[in-house]
């Protein structure tokens, strides 16, 4: 057995005899001691993608590490990079106008949970759901952003490597971040925002992403893992961290620093991302989900992360958004939670708050009456008052709900967990059970409350009160979808399917049910709601309207395949040219140009 010390004062490390460590060499060459400095923009440590985690630390050693890491105020960026990643800026808790930017005038409208009932903006302008506006193109990219340059530089600090398991977890915000950047528009300059590149010049293609970011959360699982080993003191010193400066668990609540939500996290975010490439590398995706599957993923309320409001003190941004006047219910959602007769329906949405008048033949429909949403691509009116834009009475969030609620925004959910695993066994992978078990088991786990509020559970649980009527409903109820205000025609529902279980469906109906059930579990997270639509197909939603206001690449029938770039500086614009389209496989930077797994004209099965 033999030792390597760092004679700066760093930590001890005592390689240990007959096991094998993931990338274990020289930790000395890497954790550059001498590279200290208050500078953070130089820090540089090693490669983020390698976590030395079979040591004996010191406490001296660990002692050196966290006071340079305190000197260097490096600690408290992890927070910062947290909140980024569900609307925050600058540092802050998650608020409206970062999260609007990121959700509401995109993906939220291409998943059709919402649609934006005005055009005009302090910032720019949107005619409809798919018009390219230079001023918004670029912000869901953004929470990306922010996220990279509060995580990868301390990733890189030279004393992040003493704390392994901290550095696993920041490693993980990050993943979770580029998986999401990656599904919004396809390659992006990855591998050099993780070695902290100043001027990135090389996009990378998607697929090479994706192993990467499979390979780093194999990396943090392992490094998670092996926790349990290690010293009391350790362990305190560690927990006394996440406590101060994780803000993404409910370890805070539970009062119990546990690893667990952070192993089920990767490992759900590895299922998810199998799923994914199922239609371009089935095999491949097997093995990630089956292997995720047998490592732990997210099995109860206590493993999902996010940013939670009772633990941070903020309201749920859309709560401000829909009070402005700047989303509103989609009339393809509305008309596919009341073909199910959802709970939702009951609760979650409000009918319409004004009056409002048939533009043909006058007829009104009085304020209260139904809920009613907005076809996504209508041309929608100029303000964001009810006396200048009629379309603002339409149906939004019931805002009092909310805020009781307090959903979480989460990164991945329980619901979205099952219904994976649930798809995963309807494919013949080995998911630890059945379809129907995972399916049944998601739609019971789907609510958007907050299971562990005080508040909600001491009032009557209302998606319960609703849930075995939902469950047992075979058939869709026979809907039409009525515009209020006569602009649009009158569209019958187009959901066909029930939400009982019935083996004797077949694969692709019992595929249908599945990922409509997750696309209603995951609102109002439309990133993933926007991924699943485009990879399977499913919901069944109406076609968007006037396509062609987009970029010219939509045509009546399609859907936004992603968002373009569409730089505007000329050295961006010069490396889009250079290395974006080719990372893109040749393809043009359009909003009809799919992605290395969207196998757009590929059957299911």
């Amino acid at each position: 057995m033999k030792k390597y010390i760092l004679l700066a004062g760093s930590i001890f490390f005592a390689s240990m005899a007959m096991q094998s460590c993931l990338d274990f060499d020289d930790p000395g060459d890497e954790l550059g001691v001498n590279q200290i400095t208050t500078n953070t923009t130089s820090l540089r440590g090693g490669n983020i993608d390698t976590i030395k985690y079979m040591f004996e630390p010191t406490e001296e050693g660990v002692n050196f590490a966290l006071d340079s890491l305190d000197k260097d105020k490096m600690l408290g960026t992890s927070l910062s990079g947290q909140y980024c990643m569900r609307g925050g800026k600058e540092g802050s808790v998650p608020g409206e106008h970062a999260y609007q930017r990121q959700f509401s005038l995109g993906p939220d409208n291409y998943a059709q949970y919402f649609t934006v009932p005005h055009k005009k903006f302090m910032y720019g302008s949107l005619t409809s759901t798919y018009n390219v506006s230079a001023e918004f193109n670029g912000d869901p990219h953004g929470a990306y952003t922010m996220t990279k340059n509060f995580i990868v530089p301390l990733l890189h600090h030279p004393m992040i490597d003493s704390i392994p398991e901290i550095k696993a977890i920041n490693l993980l915000f990050y993943s979770i971040m580029a998986q999401e950047r990656a599904d919004l528009s396809g390659p992006y300059t990855y591998f050099e925002d993780k070695e902290n590149s100043e001027s990135p010049k090389t996009y990378n293609p998607i697929n090479e992403i994706y192993f990467k970011i499979v390979e780093n959360l194999d990396t943090i699982v392992n490094c998670l893992k092996y926790y349990e080993n290690r010293p009391d003191w350790y362990k305190a010193k560690i927990e006394e961290i996440m406590m101060t400066y994780d803000h993404s668990t409910r370890n805070l609540l539970t009062g119990v620093m546990s690893m667990e939500p952070y192993i089920r996290t990767a490992n759900s975010l590895k299922l998810r991302m199998a799923m994914h490439i199922v239609k371009v590398d089935k095999a491949q995706a097997q093995t990630w989900a089956e292997e995720a599957v047998a490592s732990g993923v997210i099995e109860s309320a206590d493993h999902q992360m996010g940013i939670f409001g009772a633990i941070t003190g903020f309201a749920h941004p859309l709560i401000n958004i829909s009070s402005w006047g700047d989303t509103r219910l989609s009339a393809s959602f509305e008309s596919l939670l009341m073909s199910l007769n959802h709970p939702y329906t009951k609760y979650l949405f409000k009918p319409n708050s004004n009056d409002i008048i048939n533009q043909v033949t006058g007829k009104v429909t009085p304020a209260g009456t139904r809920i009613c949403g907005i076809r996504s691509g209508t041309y929608v009116g100029q303000g964001q008052t009810y006396n200048e834009n009629m379309r603002q009475a339409y149906s939004t969030i019931d805002n009092d709900f909310v805020g009781m609620a307090m959903p979480p925004l989460y990164f991945v959910k329980w619901a979205e967990a099952d219904f994976l695993r649930a798809e995963g066994a309807l494919r013949g992978w080995n998911m630890g059970g059945t379809a129907q078990e995972f399916y049944e088991r998601g739609i019971k786990n789907a609510d958007l409350a907050d299971p562990m509020m005080a508040e909600y559970l001491m009032e009557e649980q209302k998606y319960t009160t609703y849930l075995e009527d939902y469950m047992n409903l075979a058939e869709p109820i026979k809907y039409k979808n009525i515009d209020p205000m006569g602009d649009d025609e009158d569209w019958p529902s187009v959901t066909e399917i029930g939400v009982k279980w019935n083996d004797g469906d077949s694969e692709e109906r019992k595929l249908e049910k599945i990922i409509t059930q997750k696309y209603i579990a995951l609102f109002p997270l439309s990133t993933e709601a926007w991924t699943e639509l485009r990879r399977t197909g499913y919901p069944k939603l109406f076609p968007v309207l006037n396509p062609d206001d987009g970029d010219g690449s939509l045509f009546p029938g399609d859907i936004i395949r992603r968002i373009p770039w569409v730089p505007t500086d000329p050295t961006e614009v010069a490396i889009v040219e250079s290395t974006g389209i080719q990372a893109l496989g040749g393809l043009p930077d359009e909003q009809g140009t799919p992605l290395w797994w969207d196998v757009m004209d590929a059957p299911n099965f």
